[in-house]
């Protein structure tokens, strides 16, 4: 164990330089705050009591850092893991100040709705246990919103091969996983579980229709569906559920109508965007492939430092190239024909003589029969005559 624990902690430090000053920050406020658990009572004074959260006492500030605080290392393992994992998938898609906006909006809505779900349960049952003994604290909410920030982004990813899991069910899995543990009795409150559930629901509607993009708000494909969260068998009656929420809310003004857009603009024909056909998806995918090819790239680039012996070749043949001489034909050199005695070495001109000059001249010279190096013409400067 001792062995694995340097190469964590350098991979840790490594990943953790590369990110954004909004994940540093979170990251350091974390485990500040988890030191300081050790003499302060912080699930007390910055988690989410129910019984204070609402008036008369109203502690909202438990609202903003209830999500930081942890009391155990594997809190703080989960915690930190959690905002380093959207450091490296999230932010190259969303932007820093996104990522900080979608932090802020997920841990403020679980901390809210499990507040208000044990003021509920006080009344019901009249339970003062539900309002002073629960503490609401930890990364429990905000996995779930990255849960299902992932399963919108890179749903199709296996998580496992055997069994094969893909990303897009693992917020069911891990509510089911929360959900045995309270009742086997390994948890000790349901505080985990609420919060998990109430930050993987306000992610949701916050990326479904909310959230800011090139293309306007929210993502209406089909996979990011509230019934795709479900089983198969299940799908058809929590779409059917959901659709009937949906416009209940659409009638009081709190989300938006699903309509057809029509860019008529476009340079070919009509083009009809239909709910469930937004290319959202497929654009998210398209810059993380880009980014992994960068990476590759650079480190091929990297790797291929050296200089190819095939260009110092071509350098030294560019050296050692002299200047072409114009051969004869027959394939004899000029330079190497013999020059007349007596004459200036500049005096003498040489050049190639074709059959028809020889025939033009009369028939053969005065000194007998041609000379088979007689097609050379050479003329020499004659003496001036008085």
């Amino acid at each position: 164990m001792n062995r694995y624990l340097p190469v964590a902690r350098q991979h840790f430090l490594a990943a953790l330089a590369s990110t954004s000053v909004v994940v540093k920050s979170i990251s350091a406020v974390v485990v500040l705050l988890y030191l300081l658990s050790w003499v302060v009572d912080t699930p007390y004074a910055l988690g989410v009591t129910p019984g204070y959260l609402f008036p008369p006492n109203f502690w909202v500030w438990t609202l903003v850092t209830h999500g930081v605080v942890e009391q155990h290392v594997w809190g703080v393992a989960a915690n930190l893991g959690t905002v380093m994992a959207c450091g490296r998938l999230l932010e190259p898609l969303w932007g820093a100040l996104e990522l900080l906006i979608f932090f802020a909006v997920v841990n403020i809505s679980a901390g809210l709705l499990a507040g208000l779900s044990y003021l509920l349960t006080y009344i019901s049952t009249f339970d003062l246990d539900y309002l002073f003994a629960v503490r609401v604290y930890g990364a429990a909410g905000f996995v779930g919103g990255v849960l299902v920030a992932l399963k919108q982004t890179m749903g199709d990813t296996t998580v496992l091969r055997v069994p094969q899991v893909r990303l897009k069910a693992a917020p069911a899995l891990v509510l089911l996983l929360l959900a045995l543990l309270r009742l086997s009795g390994l948890l000790d409150s349901c505080a985990d579980l609420a919060a998990y559930s109430y930050g993987a629901l306000s992610g949701w509607v916050y990326l479904r229709f909310y959230q800011r993009h090139s293309r306007g708000r929210g993502d209406m494909s089909d996979h990011f569906a509230f019934a795709s969260f479900f089983p198969e068998a299940l799908q058809p009656a929590v779409g059917l559920l959901a659709g009937l929420v949906h416009a209940a809310l659409v009638k009081v003004k709190v989300c938006r109508k699903m309509v057809k857009r029509y860019d008529v603009g476009a340079p070919s024909s009509i083009t009809i965007s239909l709910p469930g056909t937004d290319p959202q998806d497929a654009e998210r995918r398209r810059q993380l492939a880009l980014k992994a090819l960068n990476e590759r790239l650079k480190r091929v680039d990297d790797q291929s430092a050296w200089p190819s012996m095939d260009d110092e070749e071509d350098e030294d043949e560019d050296e050692v190239r002299t200047d072409t001489q114009l051969l004869l034909p027959g394939g004899r050199d000029p330079s190497s024909t013999p020059r007349p005695a007596g004459g200036p070495v500049g005096a003498s001109l040489s050049s190639t003589s074709l059959s028809s000059m020889s025939q033009s001249s009369g028939g053969p010279s005065a000194g007998g029969a041609q000379h088979p190096e007689s097609s050379i013409i050479s003329f020499e400067d004659a003496p001036s005559r008085s």
